[in-house]
C-alpha cells in the first residue's frame, strides 16, 4: 500500500506538470492599442517576459498594415530584405519556439513610423526538483489518503 505522503507527492507532481504544459502566454503587441504607428513598442516589450512556447500576436487593420520578421540589420534599417516571415491577416499569432531575440517590423514603410518591436525569448525556468517539492509538502499522519482511479 502506498503511504499518504507518497500519494500527496505524486499528486503534487501531477498538478505541477499539468500546469507547466499550459503556461504559454499570448502577448498582444501594443495591448489594447494594437499594431499601429506612434506607439512605443520598446516600452511595451520591456514590460513583458517572453518564454519559449509563448505567442506574440499582432492586431491591426489588414488593409493598412502588415508584419515582417527580420534580422537585426533589417530591424535597425527598417528593411524587409531577407525577411524570414510575413503576416497580413490582421490577427497574427506567431509562436516563439526558440530562445533568441526576435525582430518584427511593419511593412510599407511603417517601420519608420515606429512600427517595430524586438523581443528576447528565454528558456522556460526548470521545474522544481523532487527534493524541493518534498520539502514543501507537509503531510500529517492523520491526513486522509488520496485515492486515484
Amino acid at each position: 500500500m502506498v503511504s499518504s505522503s507518497a500519494q500527496l507527492i505524486f499528486f503534487c507532481f501531477f498538478i505541477l506538470f499539468s500546469a507547466v504544459a499550459t503556461t504559454a502566454t499570448d502577448h498582444i503587441v501594443g495591448a489594447n492599442k494594437g499594431w499601429n504607428p506612434g506607439i512605443n513598442y520598446t516600452h511595451w516589450a520591456n514590460n513583458h517576459t517572453f518564454y519559449v512556447g509563448d505567442f506574440i500576436s499582432f492586431r491591426y487593420q489588414k488593409t493598412q498594415y502588415s508584419v515582417f520578421e527580420v534580422n537585426q540589420t533589417g530591424y535597425e534599417n527598417c528593411t524587409t530584405d531577407g525577411a524570414v516571415g510575413n503576416w497580413t491577416s490582421g490577427k497574427d499569432f506567431i509562436p516563439l519556439n526558440k530562445a533568441k531575440r526576435y525582430y518584427f517590423i511593419g511593412g510599407n514603410g511603417q517601420c519608420f513610423n515606429g512600427m517595430k518591436v524586438t523581443v528576447l525569448v528565454h528558456h522556460l525556468p526548470p521545474p522544481p526538483t523532487s527534493a524541493t517539492v518534498a520539502a514543501n509538502v507537509k503531510a500529517s499522519d492523520s491526513a486522509a489518503p488520496l485515492v486515484f482511479p
